[in-house]
Order: structure tokens, then sequence, then C-alpha cells
């Protein structure tokens, strides 16, 4: 195939967020329709990867392209996707979609939805978010991996401190970005040590990461960096104890940009780490997968505990994606099948089931104009659709058979019990604690008394709102009722990472 899909996909976005630049700042709908027209597209296109790759032998490496940019230092852009970078290049479509369906806004007075205020710069950084996850997601070569994982940092600061919460946006947004800027230099030293010990090793000056999985790294110096590197991309992924930038910058960041922080960007984290640290690593991944699998069980159950304690909807949801993207790094930690299959489905999974979550949130604070879980009640007999959206998330957070969050948690559990029997045990506490703030938020925010001072002020949601809703309440669905449309293609990829480990 000479389409160039995966560079379509990436770079789309950027043109686009340069086009909308363009436009007046007057022509708020026409910017709109060209954000919406986008992730229409790269959803589309995303989807199609992912379908061609399930519905071919899923095998490998695909849609590779390979274009010399310097070739005097071994730099290229390469593309392609295997079976565990498939799924998250669909799911950073349907987030992106979705995001710009809920930053629409409303025509009604008193709903303070959507992105009213320069929606045309809004879009535009979102968008550069977005060429920079999906860059990450496709590229084989670490130098471009870097590249766009530094893209994709970029513009959360401006988004936050711009358009984010007024009370906490300002410190929020430094928060985020230190913490994960100097997690990025410290995996960038790693990775550039990895580059010359690689070119000492075989004569060959390359960023390619397939080139570097044969390079030959000696023990020592596998057991020595993969700390720095595994670490430096994990505190994206918010690994305890480098998570405390996480929930602060949840709930200061504008809706949209909450779904593509918990939605992708911790997944950015996660996978990197899982590529260049584990695959590239594999000695010192096996040396060193006992530290990474205690601080992984610690960030389970301190995430969902602090979650159960809180007051404000949206900061437990925050805690909440800690314990859940706790559980990705201990299926990852591992480095078994059960294990690392699992972390991938619970990438997918986590990802839209938290997009859910924020997006019905920022739905109950654009109308209440309030967060505070004592603050709220009777949510379901104005919005029933959006009530309907957050117990189906409720249950795939909860792990409940039937939907997404079952099939990526039970083999996780599985693959811990085969490592380290107490560990899976102590970490499944968090199965009981999740149950507890997840009914109790239900029950309190949606099936209460409605608070006198919300009644007559909380209007319906919107049409895009539903069909947002929709799109992500599916995905979590069908893979919970037909794994096969995901599991098998993340066993492929999962096979490549063990055949690294030597079959660990």
């Amino acid at each position: 195939m000479n389409f160039p899909i995966l560079s379509v996909i990436t770079f789309l976005p950027f043109a686009a967020g340069m086009l909308m630049l363009a436009m007046p700042a007057t022509r708020k709908n026409e910017v709109r329709a060209v954000a919406l027209a986008t992730a229409v597209i790269d959803l589309i296109l995303s989807a199609w990867v992912y379908l061609q790759y399930w519905l071919g032998d899923m095998s490998g490496y695909q849609f590779i392209e390979q274009y010399r940019w310097l070739p005097a230092l071994g730099i290229s852009l390469k593309f392609g996707v295997d079976g565990m970078s498939a799924p998250l290049v669909l799911l950073t479509g349907i987030v992106m979609f979705t995001g710009v369906l809920i930053s629409w806004g409303d025509d009604d007075p008193h709903v303070m939805a959507g992105i009213q205020d320069r929606p045309r710069e809004f879009f535009a950084f979102l968008f550069l978010l977005a060429g920079g996850v999906f860059g990450v997601f496709v590229s084989l070569d670490l130098f471009m991996l870097f590249f766009f994982y530094e893209i994709a940092v970029f513009p959360m600061y401006l988004l936050i401190a711009i358009w984010g919460w007024a009370k906490t946006r300002e410190y929020a947004a430094m928060k985020l970005t230190l913490y994960l800027f100097i997690g990025s230099v410290v995996a960038l030293v790693g990775a550039l040590v990895m580059y010359w010990t690689q070119y000492q090793n075989t004569g060959i000056l390359s960023f390619d990461m397939i080139q570097m999985e044969s390079a030959g790294f000696s023990s020592a110096f596998q057991y020595a960096w993969f700390l720095p590197v595994f670490f430096g991309f994990a505190v994206l992924g918010g690994i305890w104890p480098f998570h405390n930038w996480s929930p602060d910058g949840h709930v200061a960041a504008p809706t949209a940009v909450s779904m593509f922080h918990a939605g992708v960007l911790m997944k950015l984290g996660a996978f990197a780490a899982l590529r260049v640290g584990i695959m590239l690593l594999p000695e010192g991944a096996k040396q060193w997968s006992w530290l990474v699998m205690t601080f992984a069980a610690i960030a389970v159950v301190y995430g969902a505990y602090i979650a159960f304690v809180q007051t404000d909807l949206k900061y437990m949801i925050g805690f909440s994606s800690v314990s859940h993207m706790g559980l990705v790094v201990l299926g990852v930690s591992t480095l078994n099948h059960n294990g690392l299959v699992g972390a991938g489905v619970q990438m997918f999974s986590h990802g839209v089931m938290t997009a859910l979550f924020f997006a019905i949130t920022g739905m109950i604070y654009d109308r209440a104009h309030t967060r505070m879980i004592p603050e709220l009640g009777g949510v379901a007999k104005v919005m029933p659709f959006a009530t309907i959206g957050f117990i189906i998330g409720g249950l795939v957070s909860m792990g409940m058979p039937g939907f997404s969050g079952f099939v990526a948690e039970f083999p996780i559990f599985m693959g811990v019990w085969g490592r380290q029997w107490l560990v899976a045990v102590v970490a499944s506490i968090s199965i009981v604690i999740t149950a507890a703030y997840i009914m109790l938020a239900i029950r309190k925010v949606f099936f209460s008394d409605m608070p006198e001072k919300l009644v007559g002020h909380i209007s319906p949601i919107t049409a895009l709102d539903k069909v947002a809703i929709s799109t992500l309440c599916f995905f979590m669905i069908v893979i919970g009722i037909f794994p096969a449309v995901m599991v098998p293609m993340i066993e492929k990829g999962v096979e490549n990472v063990l055949r690294l480990l030597g079959g660990a």
C-alpha cells in the first residue's frame, strides 16, 4: 500500500491547526466546523488502520513509512504500528472526536458549556497536542518519538493556563509542565546514551528502534539505564511517587483537555516506557521489575483510597486515573503474557472510560457551576442520558464482567498472581474501594434529592453531547461483550515484547 496513511493521521491535526489560526477570530462556528471535520477524518483513518490490522495477519509492524531526514545522524521519520500501538491510535482518534464535540458550546446563556473564549486558538493548540500524541504512537525512530513526545507535552501548559479553572490553572499548568519536562529530560539522557552505545557496538549511527533491539547492550548497561529511561517516561503515566502533578492537572484543565490528559496523554507515558524502556532494555526490565511492580501496586491502592475520600467529583476521577494507570504499569511489570495483554487492553479501556467521566463531569459543572459532590443531587431527572453514561463508565471502572474493564483487569491480576501472589492480593483491595466510591458518587450526584438552589437551573445536555457519550460507551460495551475485536491484536504485539524478553 503506497498511501502514507500514518503520516496523514499524524500531520493532519497540525495542518488543521495552522488553517484555524489563519482564519478570522470572529468566525467561531467556521473554526469549530474545521475542527470537527478534521477530527472525523482522523477518526475514520485511525479506525481504518485498526480494522485493516485486525482483519490481516496481525503480525509485526505494518503500514511502515520511512523518510530520511538527517541520514548523517541516523534520524528518519519512520512510522509503523503493531498490535500494541494500533489500538492507541484508534483511542486518540476517538478522544479527539469526542473532545471537539464536548467543546462545541451551548446556545443556552445559563450554560457555560464548550469553549466560547478564543476557540480558534484553543482548537489549534488542542490539535497540536493530538498530532504529537499520534506521532508518539506511530514512531519507530527514537529521535522522532522524543520529538513528538515534547510536542504533545508543550501545548498542555497553554491549554490549562489560558482556558483552565481560574482558581488553580497557573499553579497546575506549571506543576504539570515541570514534572513532565524533568521526566522527559531524564529519559532523553538515557536514550542518547543508548544511541552512542549502539554506535560503539555496531558501528551504525541510527535512532531506528527496530535496529536498536539488536544493538547488543550489555547486561550491566541495561541494569544501569533501565530505571532512568522507564521512570522518565512513566512520570507521564502517573506512576507513584511521581504522580502528584496529575490530579491537579486534571482538575484545572478544561473538559476536552482533561479528556486528552487522562484519556491519551497518560497512555503516552506508559506506552513509551514499554516501547523504549522494556523493549530496548529487556535485561534491565527483568532486573528491576520488582521495583516497578512495588510502585505500581502502591499507586493502585493509594490512588483508589484517595479517590474515595474526595468531595470534588473531578479530583475523584483524577485520583481514580492514578489507580487505574497503576494497573497498567502493574501489568507491564509482570513481564508475562497475561499481564502485558491486560495492560494493553487497560490502556484503551481506561482511556475511553476516563474521557467519558471527564466529559460528563464537565457537562454537570457547566450547568450546576459546582463539582462538589455534597452540593449536587438529582441530576438524573434532568440529564438521564448523561446518567446512563456515567453508570456505564462506573461499571467499567469497577471491572464488571460484560464491559471492557473486566477484559483488561482480569488478565492483569492473573499475570500478577503468576509473578507474586501477595502483590495481587494487596492490589485487589482497590477493586472494593473503587466500587465504593463509584457507587457513592452515582447515588449522591444522580439519584439523591436535588438541592433547592439547583432546581430549574440545570438544563438537558445537547445532541452533540449525546453523540460523544454514545461513542465512548459503544467501545467500552463492544470490547466487553466481544473481546476478540481487540485481545488477539494485543496478544500479537505482546508476542514481540516477550520475544525480546527471551520468553520471560
